[in-house]
């Protein structure tokens, strides 16, 4: 894509599609798609449309917020959920799978556990693909969130992206959501980045090198250092299904824990906390402690509602409806939780 009238009908599948300007009108969209979001009116504009919403891998959060988000501008879902539910564990191609789905649907949605899956099942598909994840490669919706999340945080102590600090933590070479955030970050100014994590798990060389290309700061540690001044504390899950044995994941599990007590001595009292969940609260990990919940700066289900509205964006453009959506209103005729921090 290489302008702001190229989303529609084309594909989402890396952040590497995307600049600047592209971004903002994403998040321009975003921000108009919230009084639907908060149930304070609806909209029919893609009433008939049919998202296949195609999960090869585990989720909650990212598929129910695809479906969620189609929904809510009026259209219809359909999902194949796991592996073995579906005809690729019958030794179909994912080609052959893509010509069939998109038969059946408008857009799709696609989980996959391998790299580079969801880029071969773009090639035979007859509409739009968004990566809704591939393996440990990349997580472009993710991503996304993750940065409109940071920009609504910054925007409401008067900042921007640009200077920003950010502090990500764990597991740093499975997380592709730190992959891909970190990509989408160095198209911004003058960003600091601190990675802390075990050294077998250090963020990939290739990413390293894109950020100090771009001219960004990059600190690399393997421990909890002194008074961080970070601006964002992202924290990631120990990505056990990446590992090649339980007993391997579990050497790294709880290696880096953040609570109320540790937040203090590290991190700045405006410090932005965030995690791409599920956060691991088993007593051997508990990643982020339950001490931290009423903590302002927990931003971790802010970004969870932030992901309706950026896939919501996402759908809008794709489909080229993004500026029809306010046209096809209706009022809401059940209960409306308007209180909702979003």
């Amino acid at each position: 894509m290489n302008d702001l009238t190229a989303f529609t009908g084309n594909h989402v599948l890396s952040v590497a599609q995307f600049d600047r300007p592209q971004i903002e009108r994403v998040f321009s969209v975003a921000d108009n798609m919230l009084p639907y979001a908060l149930r304070e009116k609806r909209t029919q504009v893609l009433d008939g449309a049919i998202l296949g919403n195609l999960f090869f891998e585990p989720s909650t959060r990212t598929r129910v917020s695809f479906g969620t988000a189609f929904n809510l501008l009026g259209g219809e879902v359909r999902e194949t959920t796991g592996m073995s539910n579906s005809a690729l564990a019958k030794g179909e191609s994912l080609y052959d799978t893509a010509r069939v789905l998109s038969g059946y649907s408008d857009i799709i949605a696609m989980r996959h556990p391998q790299a580079g899956s969801v880029a071969e099942f773009a090639t035979g598909s007859r509409v739009p693909v968004i990566n809704g994840g591939d393996g440990a490669n990349e997580h472009p919706t993710q991503a996304l969130l993750d940065l409109y999340t940071i920009e609504k945080e910054r925007k409401s102590n008067g900042e921007g992206i640009d200077g920003l600090h950010i502090a990500m933590i764990g597991d740093l070479k499975y997380g592709r959501t730190v992959h891909s955030l970190s990509k989408l970050l160095c198209l911004y100014k003058n960003i600091h980045f601190t990675l802390i994590s075990p050294a077998e798990l250090a963020m990939p060389s290739e990413i390293c090198d894109m950020i100090s290309d771009a001219g960004h700061q990059l600190n690399i540690t393997d421990q909890f250092e002194g008074s961080l001044q970070a601006d964002i504390c992202y924290q990631t899950r120990i990505q056990e299904e990446r590992f090649p044995s339980q007993e391997e994941a579990n050497k790294y599990r709880g290696k880096f824990r953040l609570n109320q007590q540790i937040y203090t001595k590290h991190f700045q009292s405006k410090t932005v906390i965030m995690h791409p969940l599920p956060r691991d609260s088993r007593v051997e990990a508990n990643e982020l402690d339950n001490d931290l919940n009423l903590n302002p700066n927990l931003a971790i289900f802010r970004q969870t509602d932030n992901g309706v509205l950026v896939r919501m964006a996402l759908f809008a453009l794709t489909l080229g409806v993004d500026n029809k959506v306010s046209d096809f209103d209706r009022p809401v005729h059940w209960f409306s939780n308007k209180g909702q921090n979003i």
